[in-house]
């Protein structure tokens, strides 16, 4: 397995599991628009944040992570905020999640970040139980989001 960067040229490859983990979610962004997400990240890696693509064999597509950046008030740092991480079902219990995620903390030191932190579903037992094995600690913050 290899993980790498998302640039321009995997963009085939990638946005078809980005809609696969939209579904998974039960929502259905237009394709142009996960489009454009993929591409203003490609744009600016620096401020921004950055997708990851993971490949198996003969280079099949398994997965893929999305970093944005933010900061955080509370540590006065930089962190990245993994607002995506998806497996194709066949895939899973195979380690690709576990190194989607060691993958997207090397790319928060390479950005000056000082901590990864995400959210799930609370449902999502499975992702839960690999967040624990790769030594994540659940916080007990309660999330709100207004449209605007």
């Amino acid at each position: 397995m290899t993980i790498a960067t998302v640039t321009v040229e995997d963009l085939a490859d990638l946005l078809p599991l980005v809609s696969d983990y939209c579904g998974f979610y039960g929502v259905r962004p237009r394709r142009e628009a996960l489009e454009a997400l993929s591409r203003a990240l490609i744009a600016d890696p620096e401020q921004a944040g950055a997708q990851l693509i993971a490949r198996g064999g003969r280079r099949s597509p398994v997965g893929f992570a999305t970093v944005f950046w933010s900061w955080s008030t509370l540590s006065a740092h930089r962190v990245g905020i993994m607002n995506d991480l998806f497996v194709v079902p066949e895939a899973r219990g195979a380690g690709v999640g576990a190194a989607l995620i060691d993958a997207s903390r090397g790319l928060c030191r390479e950005h000056g970040a000082r901590a990864l932190e995400w959210q799930t579903a609370p449902d999502n037992d499975r992702a839960q139980a690999l967040y624990e094995r790769v030594g994540a600690r659940r916080e007990e913050w309660i999330d709100y989001s207004l449209d605007v």
